[in-house]
């Protein structure tokens, strides 16, 4: 056992009981963390346009500022990208975490000297929550790896700007510097094809035990090792027994994952945002992702089935229930007001809070007012290859309006990593769990409005054919699991199987 595993478990217990002592009083949290926002915010342009001297409380608070999205603040922050200062929050950003956006093109997301130890300090409790639960550190002793964007930086008008992952990079500890892969020169690689065969070349011989990314990336890389070596990960990698991931469900990819693995290993999701970051595992036990209520972010949430109507209710913590799906608003020390971050949760615990991802507000299906969500599609995917021998890479679904014949339906746009042998039942049991989900749909289907769900198989290859065709192949890019357009499928029949499309 070396100093550093050593010393890691006692931290870890100091580091989690401080945690605690704030999630154990969450509204108090929360109030604090709103009166430090009001209070510092008042000073900004954007606090004097608002009002913030007439708040006193949340309700003053709904009345001052309205929830808004990226292009709502855009003309605050296009004033911060050109220089200006105590816009949106006090000074300027240390960051502009650079993202690309659909409708405003690339979106400049603010980060400050407020928020950014916000984030290193989440990623940091997360492993030490884990220290805690499994009694061993052994694991700082081994190599770690984080598949990430390049962190070469570049710079608007004195504030340095990059892809979150790698402005992170910047910020690893220093007695981890050792221990981190890839290394620097092969890190600023920007062709992802040619990165993942970098970093294969760097880590096939080294002792990993963490490994962390996106789902999707992370098997790309795994995959690469495997056909270098002819071995299964266990076998290249015998100390690596947990993985780190974010972003997306990793439920649909589990049984991918571990045949590629070769064995079960322990997991460890984070809910990392440009925008703040917002949870992270703290149990290996319990479900859910702990909601970080002393980050500087004091959280709104809508329900989601309310959050099209022209007034929507706006909940704070206390008002919010297990259960339901909310579209989650952030107020945060990086100067975002009322800010629709796109995703929905859902809370499964309010002792302490825990949340789960459900999906994105604008990604649903109700082509024929059935509301499909990313929730329900993920469950009835998990239900179905439970206890088989089916593996998924990766999938998305879009409405069928105008199929040649027949009634329309709903199109499932799957590769198989290990196909089921009879796909029509396989289909029938997506269906038959979309239906149990959704009463919408199942009036839809029984009334002869759509007809049952169709697989259509994509290629191997096909999703990363498809990222590489749109320009965002690699880092922090994500296929959406649904959409309420063919602007996604119509590009994927490109890629399907043979005598696959009906």
């Amino acid at each position: 056992m070396s100093i550093k595993s050593f010393f890691a478990i006692p931290y870890a217990k100091i580091a989690t009981r401080n945690v605690y002592k704030w999630a154990n009083q969450p509204h108090v949290t929360q109030e604090k963390v709103f009166k430090n926002l009001i209070s510092k915010g008042g000073k900004t342009a954007f606090g004097k346009d608002h009002n913030f001297d007439t708040i006193s409380n949340y309700n003053d608070f709904k009345k001052a500022v309205p929830v808004t999205d990226y292009e709502g603040l855009r003309p605050y922050v296009d004033r911060m990208v050109a220089g200006e200062s105590d816009v949106l929050w006090i000074g300027k950003p240390l960051y502009f975490a650079k993202t690309s956006g659909t409708t405003s093109g690339a979106k400049y997301i603010p980060i400050t000297k407020e928020s950014m130890p916000t984030h290193i300090k989440a990623a940091k409790n997360a492993l030490l929550f884990y220290i805690i639960a499994k009694k061993d550190a052994s694991f700082v002793d081994g190599k770690m790896i984080f598949l990430q964007g390049s962190p070469v930086l570049q710079e608007k008008n004195g504030v340095k700007l990059g892809r979150l992952s790698g402005i992170v990079a910047h910020y690893i500890p220093q007695y981890l510097l050792k221990n981190r892969l890839p290394s620097w020169k092969t890190n600023c690689i920007e062709d992802w094809d040619a990165k993942v065969n970098a970093i294969v070349e760097e880590t096939v011989c080294e002792d990993m035990s963490v490994i962390s990314g996106i789902p999707s990336w992370v098997q790309m890389y795994f995959e690469k090792l495997i056909e270098k070596t002819g071995k299964p990960i266990s076998e290249i990698f015998p100390n690596f027994n947990f993985f780190i991931y974010g972003g997306v469900n990793f439920e649909p990819y589990k049984n991918k994952f571990e045949s590629l693995i070769g064995k079960k290993i322990d997991y460890i999701e984070l809910y990392p945002a440009s925008e703040g970051f917002i949870a992270y595992q703290d149990s290996q036990t319990e479900k859910g992702m702990l909601l970080q209520l002393d980050s500087g972010i004091f959280y709104e949430f809508i329900p989601a089935d309310n959050f099209f109507e022209e007034n929507p209710p706006r909940l704070c913590l206390k008002e919010v229930v297990i259960g339901v799906n909310y579209a989650i608003i952030l107020n945060t020390t990086a100067g975002l007001w009322g800010y629709n971050i796109g995703d929905t949760v859902e809370f499964i615990s309010t002792k302490p809070y825990r949340i789960k991802v459900t999906g994105r507000i604008k990604h649903f299906i109700s082509a024929f007012g059935e509301h499909v969500i990313g929730k329900e599609v993920e469950t009835a995917l998990n239900e179905a290859i439970q206890g088989t021998a089916i593996n998924i890479s990766e999938f998305t679904v879009a409405p069928q309006v105008n199929p040649l014949k027949g009634l329309p339906y709903h199109e499932w746009f799957i590769e198989f990593d290990n196909a089921p042998e009879d796909v029509d039942t396989f289909s029938a049991k997506i269906d038959a769990a979309m239906q149990t989900q959704n009463i919408y749909y199942y009036d839809l289907i029984k009334g002869q409005i759509l007809r049952p769900l169709i697989i259509r198989k994509i290629k191997k290859g096909g999703f990363h054919a498809y990222m590489k065709s749109i320009g965002k192949f690699g880092g922090q890019n994500k296929i959406p699991q649904l959409s309420d357009n063919r602007k996604i499928a119509d590009v994927l029949e490109n890629f399907l199987i043979e005598n696959n499309k009906i």
